[in-house]
């Protein structure tokens, strides 16, 4: 019997989704250039007074620093209540014994990979540890914002940054934290984008051009 090969198309990721997770990226991208940096200023000599290149280093932090804090409240809200539900679908297959042995058998290349959302057991449980991560990595960071700006957002937070601070041990543990956080980070998009592309080229759909045009695409063949 002939099989005629077909193409299904599929929005799997809304506009919402993609430009949150490519301005998440550049957010990612800034903030660990700059705060290795400012935890290490090599531009400037030790002794130098001058502290305009610092300065600017921690604005950029400081601003993306918020951008990374506002897209991730953000998309714990599209989560729980966007229309679209393919991201909440895939809480399916993380109760599912199958799915977990189907994902990780797909890994070893045995087998293809079915999911009842978007994502598989393993890559939807990754997605929710690394969105706490930046949950916490952002609420440290206000922290640290906080105990350097007393006004403004800096005055309002003063009181919840100071217990959190004294609870973390001081500024110094506080700070160490933070960087270890980022480390986290550091790791986990390496592996993401190492895995994305594998997706691609093993399953030949869900890869990177998903996140940038927003559709999947499946071959059927009748």
């Amino acid at each position: 019997m002939e099989h005629i090969a077909t193409h299904n198309r599929q929005l799997i990721f809304t506009p919402a989704i993609r430009i949150f997770h490519w301005l998440r990226a550049l957010a990612i991208l800034v903030l660990v250039i700059t705060g290795f940096y400012i935890s290490w200023p090599f531009l400037v000599a030790p002794a130098s007074t001058d502290v305009l290149v610092q300065g600017w280093i921690r604005f950029a932090h400081i601003i993306f620093g918020f951008v990374l804090t506002s897209i991730t409240l953000v998309r714990f809200y599209l989560f729980f209540f966007s229309r679209n539900n393919i991201e909440r679908r895939s809480f399916k297959d993380v109760l599912s014994v199958k799915s977990w042995i189907t994902q990780l058998k797909s890994y070893l290349w045995m087998g293809n990979l079915h999911k009842a959302g978007v994502y598989g057991p393993l890559q939807f449980m990754t997605y929710v540890a690394i969105s706490f991560v930046a949950l916490i990595v952002c609420i440290t960071g206000l922290v640290l914002y906080a105990n350097v700006y007393h006004l403004g957002l800096g005055g309002l937070l003063g009181d919840v940054s100071a217990w959190l601070t004294a609870l973390c041990g001081g500024l110094a543990s506080l700070r160490t934290f933070h960087h270890y956080l980022t480390w986290a980070f550091i790791i986990f998009v390496v592996i993401h984008v190492y895995m994305a592309v594998w997706s691609g080229i093993r399953f030949k759909h869900n890869s990177v051009d998903s996140i940038v045009s927003g559709y999947d695409y499946h071959k059927d063949h009748k």
